[in-house]
């Protein structure tokens, strides 16, 4: 039977996302777990300074910005649960594109179990299996969980 110690939970910080983090708190308070938040950034912003030629320190500061807005949301996301005060948890923000900087974070902290939201926010993706998670059940190197909505 499966007892993580390691538990990485990606977020976009919608609804889907906080299912995903709750079942993650739960499977972490049974098996005494660390949980992991990761949100990653997308390149958007680098590639538009490419593009437009936008001065630097522009998207700097976008990029700061951009950042700083996400680590406020991820301590949002975490406070709606009780369950935190009880269960050791951090925070990492990456820079790329998602399914990769997940592996890139379940690699580097040695993750034994990913819990994700199986449905992204966007488009088709509330119809079909989401491409970040399909891509992670594929290429993980641990268990993976995937959320229902």
């Amino acid at each position: 039977m499966l007892k993580p110690t390691k538990i990485l939970v990606p977020t976009d910080f919608s609804p889907d996302s906080d299912k995903a983090l709750k079942q993650a708190l739960d499977i972490a308070q049974q098996n005494n777990a660390k949980v992991f938040l990761l949100h990653v950034i997308g390149k958007h912003i680098q590639q538009s300074v490419d593009v437009y030629s936008i001065d630097y320190r522009v998207v700097q500061d976008m990029e700061n910005q951009i950042k700083n807005s996400a680590i406020e949301k991820m301590e949002k996301q975490l406070a709606r649960f009780p369950q935190t005060k009880e269960i050791e948890t951090a925070s990492n923000i990456r820079n790329g594109v998602a399914y990769e900087e997940i592996l890139k974070e379940q690699e580097e902290k040695n993750i034994d179990l990913i819990v994700l939201a199986s449905l992204g926010r966007t488009g088709l993706s509330k119809y079909l299996l989401g491409n970040v998670a399909r891509i992670i059940l594929k290429e993980a190197k641990c268990h993976v969980l995937l959320t229902k909505q």
